[in-house]
């Protein structure tokens, strides 16, 4: 008969209550700081609702009115070194972190409030009105709230979004050799979330200091923890990750700050991360300022014996218990807290225009202009200084025979050579001679501790590279093993990454390299063969080379990490990869930012391409006897596209051939067609004509993977219809 063994997880979960014994123990100093930023936060978020209630709030009004313990009591023990994020119910959060970096010695009950404190309120209450004041300048709103410079982070509205990213942030501090921490608030909802969990993986193996602090408020809007998830008690999913957990009740303040300072010692100490799961709740439904009980999922007795037990008079008992402050005093300090927030309320808004009594609106002085819309997408172009040298302008001895896949490993040896903040990350990038494929061969030997092979976790390693890349010391290079798997990291790379400058402001970096293998003709079937150019041209944020020849692998690739961009560098596996040379000697050498070749010229239709298909469309126009001017893209998203040379040609042939080698679905040509016509359809004597795969993705039959992807029979074909 069968034996069974108890198994005991590797490390502790624990609950952790405060006895009277603790807030004996607690200094003065501390509780009066308690007091002051709950009562701060709560006044914040009641004016909030306030301009709710009158729609002076465009979009959505996360209230946090009732969660504010868990919110001081977890940043009151931070450093100004730490870093925060969170997720669309986190004003309190950044608050709390602001707060602690405007004045890090601290808040007493009869202390006036600093001008830096007040300003803090104005540009919080001024970012959530959608006004140009706000820390980011009004696109951030309720749900995207940033000021780097005090550790916060940014908030987010992707439930469990931002948590990946606080993985990247605490990479960035063990790597610096510092001690400090990052901090990723998130809910009840969030923690079911596949991204979320593999965070926790990704941060216990390789042991960063993060800290997962999920702030259970019992309900995802309307579900209940209990109808979401068979083990409620959320912070019991540290075991399976071997991450040390801690329960605490989110409405006392002070056990919140134990549980945190317990949790920031074992991560000072290089232990890895934590996990602190609060009990809390918030008073009003998921967006507004009405309870949950008026809509019915939950009861008024559930709510008021919640607001029994606020954090608020939790605090202000103990402070009048020990003499430390008279009811009098809190009176005051509560009255003059609502004073100021009424002020700062007041600042926003004007009498409507409309004439109609007591009604109010925005002052129409501080919204952002319309011609702010677009600003700090992305980037700057880096200066290109030298002259434009193309393929044909080497020296015979300035080249060199390679193979395309050893020259991606020796710019990548050279980049991490003269920059030591360059990193490379990726599923086996660490191991077989230089992962699945041989683009990173000889790097983690040569740079041990900056090659870092990852779990297959695709949302996971994205989002830390992400982080990273918002922190800003290091620069982060992902390696994507196929570029259908941009779908499974589609939240990291659209939502987060690519979004990241223009959504908090438009003025930090985001430094960050996608390399991503392009598995078309390899026999790996419908989900490794995507050519994913079209997706990213279509999603805002990204940046796209293509690199159709090794030279314009180094030269492009050079110019992409200067950018202080997201770039997403596309590499053909098949087609390019196995492919043998001219390549540079120079490993430095750069081609200017946005700049196409024209491969071929010619006067009788001009062919636009862009990787292995650039070689294919130079066959075809030979074999067509078309007079064909061929442009070699390079540079695909829509901010870097060569209209000067595309027009040029295009003016002068009056017909256009785009192609492309992968599905009509997710097609690349679909929109630079439309932009064509659009800017140069007085100069088209045809409509622009698209040689594209197949409606299907390819099959791993050799015949049905041959017939879904375009071919130079089909260019050929294309050429001579005109």
């Amino acid at each position: 008969m069968s034996t069974i063994k108890n198994l005991k997880p590797n490390v502790s979960w624990v609950q952790l209550e405060t006895t009277q014994e603790d807030w004996d123990d607690a200094a003065p100093e501390l509780l009066q700081n308690f007091a002051v930023q709950l009562h701060l936060v709560r006044a914040f978020e009641e004016e909030v609702l306030n301009l709710a209630g009158q729609k002076l709030i465009n979009g959505p009004a996360h209230s946090s009115i009732g969660q504010e313990g868990g919110a001081v009591g977890s940043c009151v023990p931070l450093t100004p070194a730490d870093q925060v994020n969170g997720s669309h119910r986190g004003h309190h959060q950044f608050l709390a972190k602001v707060f602690g970096y405007v004045q890090p010695t601290g808040f007493s009950v009869d202390d006036e409030l600093s001008p830096e404190v007040v300003d803090v309120l104005y540009r919080s209450l001024a970012e959530i009105a959608g006004l140009k004041d706000g820390y980011c300048k009004g696109r951030g709103g309720s749900m995207h709230l940033q000021w780097k410079e005090a550790g916060a982070m940014g908030t987010n509205a992707i439930v469990g979004g931002a948590v990946p990213f606080a993985t990247g942030f605490a990479w960035a501090d063990k790597h610096a050799g510092t001690d400090a921490a990052a901090v990723t608030y998130f809910g009840d909802g969030a923690a079911n979330i596949g991204s979320v969990l593999e965070a926790f993986n990704l941060a216990a193996a390789w042991k960063l200091p993060t800290l997962f602090f999920i702030e259970n408020n019992q309900y995802a809007v309307s579900t209940t923890v209990e109808e979401a998830t068979g083990e409620s008690r959320l912070s019991g999913r540290g075991q399976g990750f071997g991450i040390r957990s801690w329960r605490v009740d989110g409405q006392d303040t002070l056990a919140v700050y134990l549980a945190t300072q317990q949790a920031l010692e074992h991560m000072r100490a290089g232990e890895g991360p934590a996990i602190i799961e609060a009990d809390t709740y918030r008073y009003f439904h998921q967006n507004g300022p009405f309870p949950g009980s008026a809509f019915g999922y939950r009861s008024k007795d559930e709510e008021q014996g919640w607001r029994d037990r606020d954090p608020i008079a939790l605090v202000e008992a103990h402070l009048e218990r020990r003499g430390i402050a008279t009811r009098e005093q809190l009176d005051n300090l509560a009255g003059r807290i609502k004073e100021v927030m009424t002020e700062v309320g007041s600042r926003i808004v004007e009498p409507d225009a409309s004439g109609r009594p007591g009604k109010l609106q925005i002052k129409q002085s501080l919204w952002p202009s319309t011609d702010f819309i677009d600003i700090g997408i992305r980037g700057e172009a880096p200066e290109f200084t030298g002259d434009v040298k193309e393929w044909g302008d080497f020296a015979d001895d300035e080249l060199e025979k390679r193979k395309f896949v050893d020259v991606v490993a020796a710019v990548m040896d050279r980049r991490m050579e003269t920059d030591d903040s360059v990193i490379v990350l990726g599923e086996d990038v660490h191991k077989l001679s230089g992962g699945s494929r041989g683009a990173t061969k000889g790097l983690a030997e040569k740079y041990p501790g900056r090659v870092l092979g990852t779990p297959i976790s695709e949302a996971a390693f994205t989002g830390l590279g992400g982080g990273i890349a918002l922190d800003g010391r290091y620069y982060p290079v992902i390696e994507l093993m196929y570029a259908d798997f941009l779908w499974v990291a589609a939240d990291q790379l659209f939502n987060q990454i690519g979004k990241a400058r223009h959504m908090f402001g438009g003025e930090h970096d985001m430094p960050l390299i996608l390399r991503i293998k392009i598995g078309t003709s390899t026999g790996y079937g419908s989900q490794h063969s995507m050519d994913p150019a079209g997706i990213l041209a279509t999603s805002v944020g990204w940046r796209i080379i293509a690199p159709s020849t090794a030279v314009d692998y180094v030269g492009l690739l050079n110019t992409a990490m200067r950018t202080k961009d997201p770039v997403a560098v596309l590499e053909h596996d098949a087609d390019l990869y196995k492919t043998e040379g001219l390549a540079p000697k120079d490993l430095d050498y750069e081609l200017p930012l946005g700049k196409a070749a024209v491969r071929r010229e010619g006067s009788g239709v001009t062919v636009i391409s862009y990787l292995s298909m650039v070689k294919r469309a130079l066959d075809a126009v030979e074999e067509s006897g078309v007079d064909g001017e061929v442009i070699d893209l390079r540079w695909l998203d829509r901010a870097s596209i060569d209209w000067d040379t595309l027009e040029a040609s295009i003016k002068k042939t009056n017909r256009v051939v785009i192609v492309e080698q992968g599905a009509q679905g997710t097609s690349y040509g679909a929109w630079l067609a439309d932009a064509i016509q659009q800017r140069l359809f007085d100069w088209l004597d045809a409509p622009v004509a698209r040689v594209h795969g197949g409606e299907a993705s390819p099959s791993i039959s050799k015949a049905l993977e041959e017939a879904a992807n375009a071919t130079t029979a089909d260019i050929v074909a294309a050429l001579k219809a005109f």
